[in-house]
């Protein structure tokens, strides 16, 4: 088995209206659910905004201590799931169920071993 990084990219900006935010919660439980049930869940949560971060960064045998996100954009990490699961094809479907369920984008990336 290998663990995969399902990474969920969100937007900046506000958060949907509540009776979609309904919809996405009750959809990503259900994938939860389903994930926990098929033993593949390893862990999951989601992320404050962006704008919570502080980056520390490395300076003239230092660190240097920022206040934001690492990169500016216009979409950041919002949250992610790991997966223990056989192959990449398995990490990709239950990648597609979570893009379907958050409604946004999943990058599925293996752990190194």
């Amino acid at each position: 088995m290998t663990q995969y990084l399902l990474s969920v990219y969100q937007p900046d900006g506000p958060i949907p209206e509540p009776a979609v935010m309904a919809r996405i919660d009750r959809d990503v439980t259900a994938v939860n659910v389903d994930m926990r049930n098929a033993g593949v869940w390893v862990f999951s949560e989601g992320l404050l905004p962006a704008s919570s971060a502080t980056v520390l960064r490395p300076q003239d045998g230092d660190v240097l201590i920022t206040d934001g996100p690492y990169a500016e954009g216009k979409e950041h990490l919002g949250g992610f799931t790991i997966v223990d699961v056989p192959d990449l094809d398995a990490a990709l479907e239950w990648g597609r169920r979570v893009a379907l369920a958050t409604t946004l984008p999943i990058e599925v990336r293996p752990f190194a071993d």
